[in-house]
């Protein structure tokens, strides 16, 4: 996958050119001895990328959040499950492919799994609409959700979403209803339900998969009522303060985890892209099979009704 570098990345993404320089000259002329040389650059990128990555804003944070190389929903079901089947439509309108689950197994013990899908490049983010979903997604999620409950299956969902798609068709087909929906009925499922937020965690559309019993959250995601661009134009009318809105939205792992809004913070590589995921799933892992084994040994009213209390205290 071709390498991304956002705007704070300019000096690594320099010594990165620099790197490729000396490896392509490396290649044309097999005599020149510059393996010193680039060992000492990747060593002062590796650093200099460390140093980048612990200073990091929440703007910058947010930029990270929605990395183009970021590991993707349909991402973390390869990796993690096994025995996938997707189910598609919400048996009243279309299928949105902005939303995808389906029955899948956990270390062998079937679960029901759903999330965002964003796509990486034009074609497939088109076709997702860039995890945006429209009310059908909506529903075929709470469909899904209800055929766990029936079978009962734990619930495992994935956010990473800007939002609920804000378009006109998407408010003629009841885009508030299938939020609001979304929410009342995740409130009294009576099976465990486990979030974690990939990227971005955007406003309902983000919290209409998201009631949970427990909320992990990758270290260099976010999760907010609105985009900080979105802040900014309400606060300031100007889209352009989005970073100084980001600073005062508390909408940070680091965050959030303070305000107890989420449960748990997961580490990330730096930088996260689909390549070097193999650490998020090993912990992902261990700590979604001790929650359901944790959750197993209560009744589905007290599930619904931990849950429910849960909320109430925001």
């Amino acid at each position: 996958m071709k390498k991304t570098f956002l705007d704070f990345e300019k000096d690594i993404e320099a010594l990165d050119e620099k790197i490729d320089e000396l490896r392509s000259m490396q290649e044309s002329d097999p005599s020149m001895d510059i393996g010193e040389e680039v060992d000492r650059l990747e060593q002062k990128s590796a650093e200099l990328l460390k140093q980048t990555y612990a200073e990091l804003t929440p703007w910058q944070i947010s930029q990270v959040a929605r990395h183009p190389n970021r590991p993707y929903t349909l991402d973390y079901i390869r990796m993690m499950f096994s025995d996938f089947y997707e189910l598609h439509g919400d048996r009243r309108y279309s299928d949105d492919p902005a939303i995808v689950g389906g029955l899948a197994r956990l270390g062998g013990d079937p679960v029901m799994v759903i999330g965002h899908q964003k796509g990486r490049d034009i074609k497939s983010r088109t076709y997702r609409n860039f995890g945006m979903a429209n009310p059908e997604g909506y529903r075929k999620a709470l469909r899904l959700m209800k055929l766990a409950e029936k079978f009962g299956l734990p619930i495992i969902t994935f956010v990473d979403t800007p939002g609920a798609y804000p378009g006109i068709d998407a408010e003629k087909h009841g885009q508030s209803e299938a939020i609001g929906r979304n929410l009342v009925e995740l409130t009294h499922i009576s099976v465990p339900v486990i979030t974690t937020i990939i990227g971005e965690g955007g406003s309902g559309g983000a919290l209409a998969i998201a009631v949970a019993d427990s909320v992990l959250m990758l270290q260099y995601s976010t999760y907010s009522v609105i985009s900080p661009e979105g802040c900014a134009s309400i606060l300031w009318k100007d889209s352009k303060k989005a970073a100084q809105a980001a600073e005062v939205m508390k909408m940070t792992a680091k965050d959030l985890l303070e305000l107890h809004v989420v449960d748990q913070v997961i580490p990330e590589p730096v930088p996260a892209c689909a390549e070097e995921m193999g650490r998020i799933t090993e912990v992902l892992d261990q700590k979604i099979g001790g929650f359901l084994s944790e959750m197993s040994e209560l009744s589905g009213e007290e599930l619904a009704q931990q849950r429910y209390e849960r909320f109430r205290a925001f």
